[in-house]
């Protein structure tokens, strides 16, 4: 099974940058098993749709707009996204991953199973450190990840 652990952001927007610090925190605490990559997936967005293609398994990282407190944590599936019941994003990077997944489903690709963890951004301001509620929620969200991985027989371990 080929895993993509996927973490949009932009960095220069502090905790906008989420999930890129999320995938840095990962390569650097956790061995990383090889058929799972971590993935920087900047604010690429739509344009790397072959990578969600490539994986069996698909974990994306991000910042959501939700009700809540930053550094609150959201658990989506696939069809939770497709069928638009995700809040609205707040990144400006927009990752548009509906359009990713249709692009998949006109390209005939196989689909992935997805789980899509939003953390609710405590600023969007210029800066390239995350707030204090984002930063504990790097090795919450790790955990999450970790947990989903072990359900499929992949172990995470600690450095």
């Amino acid at each position: 099974m080929q895993v993509l652990i996927y973490g949009a952001g932009n960095l220069i927007l502090s905790d906008e940058g989420f999930g890129v610090h999320f995938v840095r925190h990962m390569e650097e605490t956790y061995r990383i098993p090889e058929n799972v990559e971590l993935y920087d997936g900047g604010t690429l967005g739509i344009m790397v749709h072959f990578k969600f293609e490539e994986a069996d398994r698909v974990i994306l990282v991000d910042v959501v707009q939700a009700e809540g407190e930053p550094g609150d944590i959201f658990r989506y599936e696939r069809e939770d996204i497709m069928l638009k019941n995700i809040p609205v994003k707040m990144s400006p990077h927009q990752i548009g991953l509906q359009e990713m997944l249709l692009i998949s489903e006109m390209r005939d690709a196989p689909k992935p199973d997805l789980t899509f963890f939003g953390i609710v951004a405590g600023s969007l301001e210029p800066g390239d450190q995350l707030t204090p509620p984002l930063q504990a929620g790097l090795e919450k969200v790790a955990q999450l990840v970790i947990e989903e991985l072990d359900k499929v027989g992949i172990q995470i371990e600690r450095k």
